[in-house]
């Protein structure tokens, strides 16, 4: 069974830290690339951060570049996302996804049904 399980989310002041965490189970992880996604109240899901296996490619979205790290760590089968000088509008559900064989160019604009595994999110909430 493929599973995808975040979790590190929960409440934070506004210039606090964060690390996420996507434990992947039931597929070839190296494989993979993983995304982070996040959905805040009202608006659609945005693609965050994404690291590949394939071409060995990162891809941040403007909005966190230079506060977010992704990391990978093979042997554990599991997607980190280490998230600094938090803000008040990173406030979000915070999914991980993967997709199989693909660039994070592909990741950083795939939808829904563009990715191949969806984990069940994790909350993060930003106070200010």
């Amino acid at each position: 069974e493929v599973q995808l399980v975040e979790s590190g989310g929960g409440l934070v002041q506004a210039g606090g830290s964060l690390r996420l965490s996507c434990a992947a189970s039931g597929f070839t992880f190296d494989d993979y690339a993983i995304g982070w996604f996040r959905q805040a109240p009202g608006k659609e899901r945005e693609g965050v951060s994404c690291i590949s296996s394939s071409d060995g490619s990162t891809y941040y979205a403007d909005s966190v570049k230079g506060r977010f790290t992704i990391s990978s760590d093979n042997a554990k089968n599991t997607v980190y996302l280490q998230m600094n000088s938090l803000k008040p509008e990173d406030t979000a559900v915070y999914y991980c996804a993967a997709l199989g064989a693909q660039p994070c160019t592909v990741v950083a604009g795939a939808t829904y049904y563009g990715m191949d595994y969806w984990g069940k999110g994790t909350l993060v909430t930003v106070s200010s």
